[in-house]
């Protein structure tokens, strides 16, 4: 039971943190923290390599203080002091112990400075190409959250809903084009239509007959003259002669 508990916790605070966490924030850190440590190791270095001068110092002070005693016991042995060149012996015994050991220290200051200061220019090194690589990180942990942005804003436009509105409006028109045409061919096809076809047929009959008329009334087209009746004439173009309004009345007193 307590397993599962940690897995749950962890679970939902490693979440949170994952969600929380942004890449360009963190690499810049840590940019920022290897940067800060090079003054610290360039001040170990420092440190080093002023050892290394002090024991040379050292060596040096030793070897004229040596060389200033050896003088001495030969002074004192040519003076007939033995005594004196005793002590200066001691002296320089003394000495030459401490220049064996300050050399000795020397080599080993010499060494680790060498080493300190390879290290440090390593380092640099090091700290110049992830600095360039982490940059690089944070241009594409920016063009990422652009790329992000961009796809949140594009979905926001729903463009598939759009989409699936021209093909609904599509389809719509579609079918009230169909019912359209199906409601022609019913209206071309019916019985009104058919009555209609008939007095449209009557009526160039009737045309026809006129045209006839008129033509055999002008002496033309005498063949049909039998068949189609002359049509009725009008005005002085009549075979009688029409009457007016004063010959009217004459002929009704």
């Amino acid at each position: 039971m307590w397993s599962r508990l940690k897995r749950l916790f962890r679970s939902i605070f490693g979440g949170m943190i994952e969600r929380a966490e942004d890449p360009e924030l963190i690499l810049q850190q840590v940019i920022r923290d290897m940067r800060e440590k090079v003054p610290q190791m360039q001040a170990n270095v420092t440190q080093v390599m002023a050892t290394e001068k002090l024991l040379q110092k050292e060596v040096a002070m030793y070897e004229r203080e040596i060389v200033d005693l050896d003088a001495k016991v030969k002074a004192a042995i040519k003076q007939g002091r033995d005594d004196f060149a005793r002590t200066y012996i001691t002296a320089l015994q003394e000495k030459q112990t401490a220049l064996e050991r300050s050399k000795t220290q020397l080599e080993s200051a010499h060494v680790a400075a060498e080493q300190a200061k390879k290290f440090l220019e390593n380092y640099i090194l090091q700290v110049k190409k992830k600095t360039s690589e982490a940059q690089q990180l944070v241009n594409e942990a920016r063009a990422a959250k652009m790329q992000e942005q961009l796809s949140q804003t594009m979905a926001s436009f729903q463009v598939g809903d759009d989409a699936g509105s021209f093909q609904d409006m599509r389809d719509k028109i579609q079918r009230r084009s169909a019912a359209a045409e199906a409601r022609m061919e019913l209206a071309t096809g019916g019985v009104e239509s058919q009555i209609q076809d008939i007095e449209r047929e009557s009526l160039n009959i009737q045309v026809e007959d006129t045209l006839a008329a008129y033509k055999r009334q002008l002496g033309l087209g005498a063949e049909k003259a039998e068949s189609i009746p002359a049509p009725p004439m009008v005005g002085a173009e009549s075979g009688e002669k029409s009457l007016g309004p004063a010959e009217k009345s004459k002929a009704l007193e």
